[in-house]
C-alpha cells in the first residue's frame, strides 16, 4: 500500500499561524475505485487567500474543516487510472491539497501541456494567481493605452504579472514592493517602469513623484494604509480592482478600512472586490492571450520554489506574510524522476 503524507489544519489561526495550527499526518491510499485516478503531488501553490479559507466564518468559499488536509493548488501526475478521461503518465493540474498523493474522480481537474510551459508555470502565469491578474486588470482594470495603474505586492505571484499586461498594453506602470532589492527586482526582471518601497521613509514622497499625472487604476494586494493612500492619488473615473488584503489578514483586531473613501465620489471613481473562481468559464481565453505574450517576451514566468517535503509547508506558508517571496511561491515536494 501507498503511504501518503498529508497536513492537515489542527485548529483555526488566531494572528499570524503557527506550528500549533498543523498536523501532519501519514496514512494508507486506498485501493482506486471504478471511475477514479490517483495523482502523485509535484507541485503545491501557496497564496495569500490560503491564510482566509483556514477562518471560520462566511466567505466566498467554505472554511477548510479541522482535520481536514489543507486546501491548495496544486500540479502533479497521473500515476494510476480507472478513469477513461485520463490516462497514465498525463500531467495534471488541481485542487488536491496539501499532501504527497491524490485520489480523484476527474472533477476540477485539467490536463496541461508541459510541452507549451513548465508544469509549475501552471500554478503561477498560467494558474490561478495569472487568471486572478488578468481578469482583475481587463475587466476590472478596464486599462487605456498611456495610463498610469500603480500595483501593490508588485513583486508577488498576481502584481508581476499585473504589471506586464499592462506593459503589454501601453500603461505607465507602478508597482510598490517592501525593499530596495525587491523594488529593483520588480523593475529589472518585470519591465516596470518604476518601484516604491513602502518601507522607506520617503514612501508617499516617492510614490507622488512615481505618478506625476495621478493615478488611473489601482490594483489592490494589500489593503490597510496603502489603499488609503492610493485614495489621494486617484484621478477622475479611476478603476481600483480589489484582489486581497494581505496587510489585514492576519490580524487579531478589525479590518482596517479606508478613511479616504470619499475621494472615490469626488473622483467619480470605482472601487469593486472580485473572485477569480467567477471568471473559470473563460480561462481558456486568457490562457490562449497569456500564452502568445509569452511567446512574444511580453510575459515572464517567475516562479519562487522551496524544494523541501510536505512537512516544510507550515514554515513556507509564512513566508507570503513576511514579504520573502519574489515571484510565484511554490513549494516541490517531488522530483520529475521520482515520480513513476
Amino acid at each position: 500500500m501507498i503511504q501518503n503524507k498529508q497536513c492537515r489544519l489542527a485548529k483555526r489561526p488566531i494572528g499570524m499561524p503557527n506550528a500549533e495550527n498543523w498536523n501532519i499526518v501519514t496514512e494508507e491510499l486506498p485501493e482506486l475505485k471504478e471511475g477514479e485516478l490517483l495523482i502523485k503531488t509535484m507541485y503545491i501553490s501557496l497564496d495569500p487567500a490560503m491564510r482566509g479559507w483556514m477562518n471560520e466564518g462566511k466567505s466566498y468559499i467554505p472554511p477548510v474543516g479541522i482535520d481536514e488536509v489543507m486546501r491548495a493548488g496544486t500540479a502533479g501526475k497521473v500515476i494510476a487510472s480507472k478513469n477513461p478521461d485520463f490516462k497514465e503518465g498525463d500531467f495534471v493540474t488541481g485542487g488536491i491539497g496539501v499532501q504527497q498523493y491524490g485520489i480523484s474522480k476527474g472533477e476540477g481537474l485539467v490536463k496541461v501541456d508541459t510541452s507549451i510551459a513548465p508544469l509549475q508555470t501552471y500554478l503561477g502565469v498560467l494558474g490561478m494567481p495569472g487568471m486572478t491578474a488578468y481578469f482583475g486588470f481587463m475587466d476590472l482594470g478596464k486599462p487605456q493605452e498611456g495610463e498610469t495603474i500603480v500595483i501593490s505586492g508588485a513583486a508577488g505571484a498576481v502584481g508581476s504579472v499585473v504589471g506586464q499586461l499592462a506593459k503589454a498594453k501601453g500603461l505607465h506602470v507602478v508597482g510598490i514592493a517592501g525593499g530596495e532589492d525587491k523594488c529593483k527586482y520588480v523593475v529589472e526582471e518585470f519591465g516596470f517602469d518604476a518601484c516604491v518601497d513602502y518601507k522607506s521613509s520617503d514612501f508617499k514622497q516617492a510614490l507622488k513623484e512615481a505618478t506625476p499625472k495621478g493615478v488611473d487604476i489601482y490594483f489592490d494586494n494589500v489593503g490597510g494604509d496603502i489603499l488609503d493612500l492610493l485614495l489621494t492619488r486617484i484621478n477622475r473615473g479611476a478603476r481600483i480592482p480589489i484582489c486581497g488584503a494581505i496587510s489585514q489578514y492576519n490580524n487579531t483586531t478589525p479590518v482596517k478600512g479606508p478613511s479616504n473613501y470619499l475621494s472615490l465620489l469626488v473622483n467619480r471613481a470605482r472601487m469593486e472586490g472580485f473572485v477569480v473562481f467567477d471568471y473559470a468559464p473563460r480561462y481558456r481565453e486568457a490562457v490562449i492571450d497569456m500564452v502568445g505574450l509569452m511567446k512574444k517576451n511580453q510575459l515572464k514566468a517567475k516562479e519562487h520554489i522551496v524544494d523541501k517535503d510536505i512537512d516544510a509547508f507550515p514554515e513556507t506558508l509564512l513566508m507570503l506574510f513576511k514579504g520573502e517571496n519574489l515571484g510565484k511561491l511554490v513549494l516541490k515536494v517531488a522530483q520529475e524522476d521520482e515520480v513513476k
